[in-house]
């Protein structure tokens, strides 16, 4: 079994395998989006973010009903549990769906079937991190917030994700001040395609306690300082980071230098079924092309832990696991 680990950075939309993609549009009457499953993974070749995006939004179409988000957060857990995965804060993205007519309650009744039994059913606790689109109005994103106010007890935090170029975090700052409000906890994408101002901007305007992807901190020292001393987590996704092309290859990602900087790093998945790899396939290739040894491995799953939301006690409870874990991969 892979070493205990907690995944904080991961879309269940983008968990979404082509035969399940194939599964679901047939279950629903609606035409598959390619002719068979090989010719749909062809498809997952992408040259930017936006190039992804229009492919991740286009399948999404297949999710209709609470069954089809309770069996696509079923596989997740299924896949998640092979992996190593104790603790999940899955990110989920309602605009996505509320704008194509499918209702939160739909979204979030079908999702919580599954989540709700995860730590029976596959030794994984989980929460829901209800994440606003950054390309659309913030005024929408006030809408849907006001719209998950009924199911708040299962949702632990707000986050911000999609197209990162041009829509700085700024334009939410009202949002995640709602959000606090409430009594959620603030994470954002940052500072992945976007410059390093924008983790500034998610840190100071939005509250953020994490920072989703921050590779692109270390353009700025003044930021990388104050990382390491609030050690403020960056969920960095490897292998994601790869194929979008924020780095040319894994041989030159920066997650060594985020780690020798003294930055609380956690490594996750992102959206695996387009990207190629699960949380626990993301460790294993930094140990192949980057030479990540034992301990810098088990030292990521530490940190899983301790940038999770979950209590202290869980926190050492779990740490404790990785440390008494025979080895990393």
């Amino acid at each position: 079994m892979p070493i205990p680990k907690a995944e904080l950075h991961v879309h269940i939309e983008g968990t979404l395998e082509p035969e399940l993609a194939f599964a679901l549009a047939r279950r629903n009457g609606l035409t598959p989006p390619h002719p068979d499953v090989d010719s749909l993974r062809r498809a997952y070749s992408f040259t930017d973010l936006q190039s992804f995006l229009d492919l991740y939004y286009a399948l999404m179409d297949v999710l209709r009903t609470e069954a089809d988000f309770t069996d696509l957060a079923t596989a997740y857990l299924d896949r998640a549990a092979a992996q190593g995965v104790r603790h999940a804060e899955i990110f989920f993205d309602p605009q996505a769906h509320t704008g194509r007519g499918i209702s939160l309650d739909t979204v979030v009744n079908g999702l919580t079937a599954a989540l709700n039994t995860s730590e029976h059913t596959h030794n994984i606790s989980t929460t829901l991190i209800l994440c606003f689109l950054r390309d659309r109005p913030a005024a929408e994103a006030l809408d849907t917030l006001h719209q998950a106010r009924p199911h708040l007890e299962h949702i632990s935090a707000v986050g911000l994700d999609s197209a990162e170029v041009g829509h700085p975090p700024e334009k939410f700052t009202e949002v995640f001040a709602a959000a606090r409000d409430l009594g959620l906890r603030r994470v954002a994408h940052a500072g992945e395609e976007g410059p390093a101002s924008y983790i500034w901007q998610a840190l100071n305007l939005l509250g953020a306690e994490r920072i989703d992807h921050g590779i692109r901190c270390l353009e700025d020292p003044d930021l990388v300082t104050h990382l390491a001393a609030t050690q403020t987590p960056l969920t960095v996704c490897p292998l994601s980071n790869v194929r979008l092309r924020a780095v040319p290859d894994l041989a030159q990602h920066p997650l060594p230098a985020l780690m020798e900087a003294g930055l609380l790093v956690t490594v996750n998945s992102d959206d695996p079924s387009y990207f190629g790899g699960y949380v626990h396939d993301n460790y294993q290739a930094l140990h192949t092309h980057l030479g990540l040894g034992a301990e810098q491995l088990r030292q990521l799953a530490r940190n899983s832990f301790t940038a999770s939301f979950l209590t202290p006690q869980r926190k050492a409870q779990l740490i404790a696991e990785v440390d008494a874990h025979p080895h990393p991969w």
